[in-house]
């Protein structure tokens, strides 16, 4: 059976206070309070002295220490002196350590609110940075992109398929969710006003060119934004902490080539197919409701969405796609590449990618719409 932890205080002598320690004084037990100590001090004549009795300590861990650490702060305010002669070898040698570097005044980080205007430099730098650094990045892609074309690239056609199946047949199954309930709610949106004109056949013109121009291309990059692209910055970020790029820039492999070149191709390879897959199940989404709930047969509808999609909203939507699935493959891989070397820091690349890419889809999307409508197509 383990002794409790026991505290005794005497007085040998006026000015002197003798505090014996007895039991195992370890966090298991329930431990006196150094409060005790601060009492019998100020009750009774002045104590200028406090030693220490141990020989019946059985046991100790850093809850002695900490009972003995409130006990010198409660002296140093009453100007009284501890002898620590009375205490085992080792709290003599851990206290002589707590108390041989204190903590300097100030050393702690102040929080200081800086003005608005500083913080909005610091923003416009940051971003200038940010901005350089991606052009850079996507400069070197674009020149192993060149040396892969003349057949110097370091390239594993192994990762290569692997990423395809990763960033395409894999992620058929939340495309195909997304774009029939996309379709599906064009559809529905689409039929409570064109009912009120008694043009219902035109929910198939609507839910056909919608999604082959641009619904199905945009849902796909945040789907694959969300999905690929923060796999990939995971991916490389990881590598990054674990110095695993060091290690590949050590052994004169590229990067960009080895890591970044492979899933760029794959999501510009299948990015086009999976769009071209959301176009039918969309298409399919608004079918559901043009013939359950409008009562269009189903020929008539399919008919209808022949004669409203032509094959140039088709390429419109396909170049969208292809080139979203650029610009997600670089963001993952930018992001994982400037992560830093700690596990916070993968989560934050990982963030970063999927905000990145997600806006360079939607900035892409304007340019490309604006630039058709001034062409006319």
């Amino acid at each position: 059976m383990n002794a409790a932890s026991q505290l005794t205080l005497s007085r040998p002598s006026d000015d002197t206070l003798l505090v014996r320690l007895s039991g195992e004084w370890t966090i298991g037990h329930v431990l006196p309070p150094a409060e005790d100590v601060q009492k019998e001090i100020e009750s009774g004549s002045p104590v200028r002295q406090i030693s220490f009795d141990t020989d019946g300590l059985t046991a100790w861990d850093s809850g002695l220490l900490t009972f003995l650490i409130k006990v010198g702060e409660q002296c140093s305010a009453k100007d009284v002196r501890v002898e620590r002669k009375g205490l085992p070898e080792g709290v003599q040698r851990l206290l002589a350590l707590a108390a041989a570097v204190p903590e300097q005044k100030d050393a702690r980080k102040a929080e200081v609110k800086q003005p608005f205007l500083h913080r909005v430099g610091e923003s416009a730098i940051a971003f200038n940075r940010s901005a350089g650094e991606m052009i850079e990045f996507m400069g070197e892609a674009f020149l192993a992109f060149v040396r892969l074309l003349r057949g110097k690239t370091k390239l594993r056609r192994s990762d290569l398929f692997l990423f395809i199946q990763q960033s395409g047949v894999d992620a058929l199954p939340i495309v195909s969710l997304i774009s029939f309930l996309v379709g599906l709610i064009l559809a529905f949106v689409a039929a409570t006003q064109l009912k009120v004109f008694g043009a219902q056949i035109f929910v198939a013109d609507l839910v056909g060119i919608a999604m082959v121009r641009v619904m199905a291309a945009v849902m796909t990059g945040v789907i694959m934004a969300g999905r690929t692209g923060a796999s990939f910055a995971a991916q490389i970020g990881t590598m990054q902490v674990n110095e695993e790029i060091d290690a590949l820039r050590t052994m004169g492999i590229s990067p960009m080539e080895f890591l970044v070149l492979p899933r760029m191709l794959a999501l510009v390879i299948m990015m086009p197919l999976l769009c071209l897959y959301a176009d039918l199940v969309g298409i399919l989404g608004g079918a559901v409701v043009g013939v359950g709930m409008l009562d269009l047969g189903l020929m008539e509808y399919y008919h209808q969405t022949r004669s409203g999609v032509t094959m140039t909203y088709v390429w419109i939507g396909l170049f969208h796609a292809a080139v979203f699935g650029i610009l997600i493959a670089l963001s993952g891989c930018l992001r994982g590449m400037q992560c830093g070397r700690s596990a916070s820091a993968v989560g934050e690349a990982t963030t970063s990618a999927v905000v990145t890419s997600v806006v360079s889809c939607v900035i892409a999307t304007a340019i490309i719409t604006g630039a058709c409508y001034i062409l006319g197509i």
